[in-house]
């Protein structure tokens, strides 16, 4: 039997079955996607490197869905913001994938290209070269956590006996948009700081 004129596989398919297996299990193995795929687990190390190399392309897929455009166009401050709040979105799309990401460092060229430009940009804007990874890595933190928590239930807190948690069942109630809310109040307490660490 004569060899298929197209490959059976390739990296974009690899990423796509390393991605739903996340999605829906929180981890992948090699074996896993060559099952999906229909071909030998051996194939796979032609199109990749390995376990390694196909963490960084979900990497690099989910961050394509980040918009760096504005780093260009908006004042530092306002860039940030719109960063975080894409960065956010395109991570709440995957949120199994955030330990398994956050566990490996950054390889993917593409995405250290972001980082380039976030860099840039800051230190354009004043910060001291010293501070600038500081001030990302705060706004990741947010960012991350904000975007698992989008992943969490819809309600976190079931209050049964209102006579035991009174003033807990009334601030509940009292902010039915909690999770977007918090989010923008704790992005703007970080441009806050950033600003005054600015000077």
């Amino acid at each position: 039997m004569g060899r298929p004129r197209t490959s059976l596989i390739d990296r974009e398919r690899i990423t796509t079955e390393a991605l739903r297996l996340v999605d829906a299990r929180g981890e992948f193995s090699v074996p896993a996607i060559a099952r999906r795929l229909g071909v030998q687990t051996g194939s796979l190390y032609h199109h990749v490197d390995g376990r390694d190399g196909i963490v960084e392309l979900m990497r690099e897929r989910v961050c394509e869905a980040i918009d760096a455009s504005m780093f260009a166009t908006l004042p530092w401050d306002e860039a940030l913001a719109a960063w975080a709040r894409s960065y956010r979105a395109a991570f709440a799309a995957h949120p199994r994938a955030i330990p398994l990401l956050m566990a490996a460092p950054v390889r993917a060229p593409r995405v250290l290209e972001q980082y380039e430009r976030a860099v840039v940009m800051l230190a354009g804007a004043g910060f001291a070269m010293g501070d600038t990874m500081k001030v990302i890595i705060a706004l990741e933190n947010l960012i991350l956590g904000s975007a698992l928590d989008l992943a969490a239930p819809e309600t976190m807190w079931v209050v049964g006996d209102t006579a035991l948690t009174p003033r807990l069942a009334e601030a509940l109630a009292a902010e039915p948009e909690g999770r977007a809310a918090a989010f923008e109040l704790a992005l703007e307490g970080c441009l806050e700081r950033f600003r005054a660490l600015r000077g």
